[in-house]
């Protein structure tokens, strides 16, 4: 071969070796081992659980509460269709502290055993309607010794208070707020006395002397809407009136600045005295 046939073969084998290395993909590399998996101590694992596996607190039951024992009565002292002076005080007492509303007779009978239960009930004793021991000390407890007047029914006395020197002339309701008393004066003399009631403090009655201007025997109120019966009107809307509520329920309450009377024959009576003109003199003894 000659020079130029040993260039050439050269040639040729180069061309071919460059040929192989491009057509073929080179060999995957071999995958990194994977590190070894690490375990943890025992140790370790104690000390930081899962929050998964971690126990929940389980809450103390709470005690129940013990039911309060039922009361138990005493002896039967006096009950149902007893009489005499036991019961007398008895239903004096109750009437005090608003328990009785009848008269007082000395005999135990359903309005006295009714009494006795509310009584009882109120005040966490045992209900029996009956009197024992523990019902009589409470009540005793919570009362007075009964005025003979209290235990015979008898009206309590009327309390004398003083007139204001402006009543002892001419005609005049004299209203003493010290005594809750009206009193119906002709010349200086007292010709009535009836217990009245007053307005509330927010509502109060006005004092000084003034003059009956209107009569109106069977007046409603225009604002309040309630019966006001033998209305003598003395200072723009407040008269002297009859009031079912004072009748009713004492001196549990006030009036709107009126002034009350309960006694339905005194007030029938005196509206009929009483003249436009006459005055009205309230004040403090």
């Amino acid at each position: 071969m000659n020079s130029r046939g040993m260039i050439a073969a050269a040639l040729a084998a180069l061309l071919t070796t460059t040929i192989a290395a491009c057509a073929t993909e080179p060999a995957a590399a071999p995958a990194t081992p994977p590190a070894p998996e690490t375990t943890a101590s025992p140790a370790a694992a104690s000390t930081s659980p899962s929050p998964s596996t971690a126990p929940t607190p389980t809450p103390s039951a709470k005690p129940k509460p013990k039911p309060k024992p039922s009361p138990t009565s005493g002896p039967r002292l006096f009950g149902n269709g007893d009489s005499g002076d036991d019961v007398r005080d008895l239903q004096a007492r109750l009437k005090q502290i608003g328990w009785f509303n009848a008269g007082v007779t000395g005999f135990y009978g359903n309005v006295t055993t009714e009494a006795v239960t509310g009584f009882q009930g109120k005040r966490g004793i045992a209900v029996t309607g009956f009197v024992d021991q523990t019902t009589l000390d409470r009540l005793y407890a919570m009362t007075r010794e009964p005025t003979e007047a209290e235990l015979t029914n008898a009206p309590p006395p009327v309390p004398e208070g003083k007139l204001d020197p402006r009543c002892l002339t001419g005609r005049v309701m004299c209203i003493d707020k010290s005594t809750s008393m009206l009193r119906w004066v002709i010349g200086g003399t007292v010709q009535k006395s009836v217990e009245v009631r007053f307005g509330s403090q927010e509502l109060p009655t006005r004092e000084g002397q003034f003059s009956v201007f209107s009569k109106s025997r069977d007046h409603v109120s225009s604002i309040y809407k309630t019966p006001m019966p033998f209305a003598m009107f003395f200072s723009g809307g407040q008269a002297v009136h009859y009031s079912p509520d004072f009748a009713a329920n004492g001196y549990n309450g006030a009036s709107h600045g009126c002034v009350n009377v309960r006694d339905h024959a005194a007030i029938t009576s005196l509206y009929d005295q009483v003249n436009i003109g006459d005055r009205v003199v309230i004040y403090w003894s």
